[in-house]
């Protein structure tokens, strides 16, 4: 038990780590926060390009949307940092992973969106269409609102499983909240920045687990 409190729960390296582990959470939480909203937005906006009525521009969604739900994230991380630069574009480490992680969540939220779309009966279309609405409008006004109420719960669980992904950033020597723990843990020699940095991670994710089951219980009435 001694051993495993020197290692994991050492007071005196968590106060040494404690500085560089907070500037890194602060790179999560900003990375995060700009792949929620690019992720989501862009998702969303993909799921309402669908709504138009071109097989062309359907065709291609579907081909962006079956690449990236099926690559690891990891992999497209990789390629957009250390592959981007053969083409003459040079990312940052912060850069590259809020690009590949919000890509991945704009692929998996854009197909949500629009399973949700076509899941609002077809008798909604018709009433807005009856009342004298044009398509777009009835679309923005009656059929939206509808679709977002379902797809949130699912949107809400995918998007935290892929901001999780912002460890991934490690690969690429971005200094979030794992990398500075590993830095550190490396020049003391002991895992206990480790544990801070999980604390840090349940800080920040904790929250959005709990308003994901509150979705899901508030929708599933």
């Amino acid at each position: 038990m001694h051993q495993i409190l020197e290692n994991y729960f050492n007071a005196q390296v968590i106060g040494a780590a404690f500085p560089e582990v907070l500037q890194g959470f602060w790179v999560t939480v900003r990375a995060a926060s700009c792949i929620i909203v690019l992720g989501l937005g862009t998702g969303l906006g993909l799921a309402l390009l669908r709504c138009v009525p071109s097989r062309v521009l359907s065709g291609l969604i579907r081909v962006y949307v079956e690449i990236f739900r099926t690559m690891p994230q990891l992999v497209i991380l990789i390629f957009i940092y250390f592959g981007l630069p053969y083409a003459g574009i040079r990312l940052s480490a912060l850069f590259s992973t809020v690009v590949a992680l919000a890509a991945v969540l704009a692929a998996f939220s854009a197909e949500i969106f629009w399973t949700s779309i076509v899941a609002v009966p077809r008798g909604q279309w018709e009433a807005a269409l009856a009342l004298g609405f044009r398509r777009p409008r009835a679309l923005f006004v009656f059929i939206l609102p509808q679709a977002i109420r379902l797809a949130l719960p699912l949107v809400t669980n995918r998007t935290i499983a892929i901001t999780k992904g912002t460890a991934f950033g490690v690969a690429v020597s971005l200094q979030e909240t794992l990398g500075s723990a590993q830095s550190v843990m490396s020049m003391k020699a002991n895992a206990s920045p480790l544990t801070l940095a999980a604390g840090f991670y349940l800080l920040f994710f904790f929250p959005l687990v709990m308003f994901s089951r509150y979705t899901e219980r508030h929708f599933s009435r």
